[in-house]
């Protein structure tokens, strides 16, 4: 690291200096040109729209929450929060199914939990942000319309000696922004990270991905998200190489967006959820692939955990012949407790793939398997990147031996400090410096195997049962749609065991095919020695997803404990 005291403004500011007509961001808008920012003019339109900040009242410290959706404006005004000493915070902008109380008690929530001072939002959002603000004992201080502010307002000289001011009385440990850990239900828990946790971070995962100055970062993820705020937002702006923005919600409507933008642009690095590569493989079609090349494409990386390996087998075969390099798909294990990255497969180098025995790895054990039918492939997430170590340990938090499954425990040098205004939470996950994932693995070699949620395996007579290998199965049922299963565990007091319930979303709804497709899911499940007590077919679009876009199995649970006995259809219906 050049300089262990160095500010990201500073950084920021340099790579407009040495570079000012290169582009920082490229904004893309489906059928528009895009927009096309430079370094130089990126740092211009934040030091103008700082002078706005500064007017408005905010202060050094204040927590800024931004919910906003795609425009090309909101770069400059997250370097803005920044340079004005406060801290950024991205939300997500409500969908249109998200009721509005919905909406309000998360914001309320989040603001007593978060520490939310300021709203920065769009116009539209006023009524339903505002009665938080005029409600008695609210955190929140006032509501801004930023996008309504100019972006070429002259810096006066008493303006920039505050900006001035405040960066020579600030230091590496002061906080660049607020990101909130993945959730599905309640709260998300906030996440605080400095300024020195950031650039040290993007520089060793910059180090472990070969990042250069050849490299142009293509991204559709929400920057709410910790995979598109730290990887496709902050490693770029630290590097000083561009990266090209498209919106959330119109890749999901048109996922060859994506595509379009890497062979337009030359992209060479983007990071995918599990579910975009089997979305991409089924949903593009040939027609929208004229004239498509992918040739520049170095690093697809996977992020998930588990890293599925069918997704890439689809994937792979899908874009061959469009010039994707099988070697480009990689994998990453990463969580925002830790600013981002802990583990990377290095470029140009496939990930480890290890056919592993079903029933042995019920029992704890990762036996490699050569011969048999049941068996779970599982795609290594990598190996550990500068700055981080990683222990595997069993339920009395004893190390285990290779092979051996047991919790994820990370030590980072850009880790977070606890959650903030959580310290029952942080109490759960934080002790000696060591974060307790929640994730089950195991290590073979220098590499580790994700291979699901501590919190989500369901015990039946006494084996472990990952709802991961249930889902996969269940997702190549004819009339189940792909990647719209969850699989959970029900408590069964005539057994005194659990037994496995599965939510499976369909667009069949007479009830004979039902009928039969209920008797499909079962089938699938002995497949793989695995005896479904409950099935719940369920119309598209029932599951509820998290915020990093995967369907929540606990949410799920909930809602279909608590819907009407209509909804629910068990096995003993089959008849």
């Amino acid at each position: 690291m050049k300089d262990p005291d160095e500010l990201a403004w500073t950084r920021w500011c340099a790579n407009a200096e040495k570079h000012p007509d290169k582009e920082a961001i490229v904004h893309w808008v489906a059928g528009e040109e895009p927009y096309r920012w430079t370094f130089a003019n990126l740092i211009s339109a934040a030091e103008s729209l700082t002078v706005s900040l500064i007017e408005s009242g905010i202060k050094k410290g204040d927590v800024c929450a931004i919910i906003m959706r795609h425009n090309k404006n909101f770069y400059p005004l997250y370097l803005a929060i920044d340079n004005a000493g406060a801290i950024p915070a991205i939300l997500a902008y409500p969908n249109p199914r998200l009721h509005p109380d919905k909406f309000r008690q998360g914001i309320e929530g989040m603001s007593q939990r978060s520490g939310l001072d300021w709203i920065f939002t769009e116009r539209e959002l006023e009524p339903a942000i505002t009665p938080l603000i005029e409600k008695e004992h609210s955190t929140i201080k006032g509501l801004h319309f930023p996008l309504e502010w100019h972006i070429d307002r002259a810096v006066e000289k008493e303006i920039r000696k505050t900006m001035i001011d405040f960066h020579n009385s600030t230091n590496a440990s002061h906080p660049l922004l607020l990101q909130h850990s993945s959730g599905t239900t309640g709260l998300q828990k906030p996440v605080l990270l400095s300024n020195r946790a950031v650039i040290q971070h993007a520089e060793y995962y910059g180090e472990a991905i070969g990042l250069n100055d050849n490299d142009k970062i293509v991204s559709w993820l929400p920057l709410y998200h910790d995979m598109g705020l730290i990887a496709a937002f902050h490693v770029p702006l630290v590097f000083g190489i561009p990266v090209i923005q498209l919106d959330t919600f119109e890749w999901v409507l048109v996922p060859s967006l994506l595509l379009q933008a890497i062979s337009n642009e030359h992209g060479t690095i983007s990071w995918l959820p599990n579910f975009a590569y089997n979305l991409m493989a089924d949903k593009i079609r040939d027609e929208d692939l004229e004239g498509i090349s992918l040739e520049s494409w170095r690093m697809i990386i996977n992020c998930s955990e588990p890293v599925r390996y069918d997704s890439h087998l689809k994937f792979i075969q899908k874009f061959l012949p469009y010039g994707l390099n099988p070697a480009s798909l990689s994998t990453c294990y990463a969580m925002a407790e830790t600013t981002f990255a802990v583990t990377q497969t290095p470029p140009n180098v496939p990930p480890s793939v290890l056919s592993v025995d079903r029933l042995e790895l019920s029992k704890g054990k990762a036996r490699v398997t050569t011969s048999g039918s049941n068996y779970r492939m599982c795609v290594s997430s990598g190996k550990t990147i500068r700055g981080c170590q990683v222990k595997i340990l069993d339920n009395e938090r004893n190390p285990v031996e290779d092979g051996t499954i047991g919790e994820l425990v990370i030590h980072s040098d850009s880790m977070f400090d606890g959650y903030r205004n959580y310290p029952e939470k942080t109490a759960e996950v934080l002790l000696d410096g060591w974060y307790y994932s929640g994730d089950y693995g195991f290590k073979h070699g220098d590499d580790f195997y994700i291979i699901g949620r501590k919190k989500d395996i369901i015990i039946v007579a006494g084996n472990n049962i990952y709802p991961e290998d249930i889902e996969d199965a269940l997702s190549k049922v004819d009339g189940i749609t792909p990647g719209r299963v969850v699989a959970f565990g029900e408590e069964d007091n005539e057994m005194g065991s659990e037994q496995i319930s599965v939510i499976a979303e369909t667009h069949v709804s007479a009830e004979p095919e039902q009928k039969k497709l209920r008797l499909e899911i079962v089938k699938a499940g002995m497949a793989i020695d695995v005896t479904i007590g409950k099935v719940y077919l369920v119309p598209p679009r029932w599951l509820i997803k998290s915020s990093a876009g995967k369907p929540s199995r606990k949410a799920n649970k909930e809602r279909i404990v608590d819907a009407s006995g209509s909804t629910k259809r068990s096995v003993d219906d089959i008849g």
